[in-house]
């Protein structure tokens, strides 16, 4: 009976121990929603090929969508530093410029944070599309005109 209970009250020590490592330090500690450009590229070469989640204000005039490819690149700022992001894929259809957004993905060796997910910030409230209105219409905001000089 001795040994039950030996083996029961370590068993349990082990758990609340883990419990508490988990609540007060290690996963306190290592839980970060997202870095700014800034943080992202104080790590150096750390940074690279890591993956991370991405914040920070898109920088305005700085979309390039090519609706042809679903390439999608922008700069992203904190303020302080920016960094150019790419993306595949259609953006979502609230994304412009100024907006903050949150981007998943790499850094690569190049400098460019290649995004493989693209999350914007948006309002909780909801407006029905007008009538006869098309999703790739949309789109078609995103393409900036070339300059006629």
């Amino acid at each position: 009976m001795k040994g039950r209970r030996g083996v029961l009250i370590v068993g349990t020590v082990l758990v609340l121990s883990g419990f508490g490592y988990l609540v007060w330090g290690g996963l306190g500690s290592n839980i970060v929603y997202f870095l700014t450009p800034t943080e992202l590229l104080a790590k150096g070469s750390a940074a690279y090929e890591a993956p991370v989640r991405l914040g920070g204000q898109v920088v305005a005039g700085s979309i390039d969508w090519d609706p042809g490819a679903l390439d999608l690149r922008f700069q992203l700022s904190d303020g302080t530093s920016s960094l150019e992001v790419r993306s595949k894929g259609a953006p979502p259809a609230m994304f412009k410029d100024t907006m903050g957004v949150v981007v998943e993905g790499t850094l690569n060796r190049a400098g460019v944070f290649e995004s493989t997910n693209l999350m914007v910030r948006h309002s909780n409230e909801y407006t029905a599309p007008p009538e006869g209105h098309r999703p790739v219409d949309t789109y078609q905001t995103l393409i900036r005109e070339e300059d006629d000089g």
